[in-house]
């Protein structure tokens, strides 16, 4: 796994462990002499294992990161994914997850969004304590993402996070796999 010359893992799945991510190019950084924020990524990830390990232990397998974290950025500011399930078993799924995580952050609930310091935008209760924020996509409903197109279209998430939000360019994505 490279960057290419736009900053951008090439289009694709790339499947990885949690210990291949951890090793990979996206937290050790590319040997070109690049600045790179190893222990921020690595932090990073060590958050996104505790949330994908909840997500496991409730059935969801199919779990993909994307954002700035999968470009060539010295620090990326977080990490953003999503993660498929049924409609049908959502409510369940999160109220597990919601028993497992005793900060209850899993929720999507735009009432539960608050300012960080020096931010603008409100986040998340999962990207306050845990600096990721994961959504859910139902494969078996084509709801929109609230992310566009150039078009301004409406995307669901596996397209959504296979572009750039400025420039619209394809890039890759990383699906977390178990060992």
């Amino acid at each position: 796994m490279e960057f290419n010359d736009y900053g951008l893992l090439p289009p694709g799945d790339y499947a990885l462990t949690l210990p291949e991510l951890k090793k990979s190019i996206l937290v050790v950084g590319p040997q070109d002499g690049t600045p790179w924020d190893n222990k921020w990524r690595l932090y990073l990830v060590e958050q996104l294992e505790i949330m994908v390990k909840q997500l496991w232990k409730v059935g969801v397998t199919e779990i993909f990161i994307d954002g700035s974290f999968v470009e060539k950025k010295a620090h990326p500011n977080d990490i953003d994914g999503y993660f498929e399930c049924d409609v049908f078993d959502y409510p369940t799924i999160i109220q597990e997850l919601n028993i497992i995580e005793v900060d209850k952050i899993w929720t999507w609930n735009s009432a539960s969004r608050k300012p960080y310091h020096g931010y603008t935008k409100k986040q998340l209760p999962m990207w306050h304590k845990y600096r990721v924020e994961l959504y859910p996509h139902f494969p078996n409903h084509q709801l929109g993402s609230g992310i566009t197109d150039v078009h301004g279209n409406n995307l669901i998430f596996p397209a959504a996070f296979r572009q750039t939000r400025d420039t619209f360019m394809p890039k890759g994505i990383v699906k977390i796999i178990k060992s």
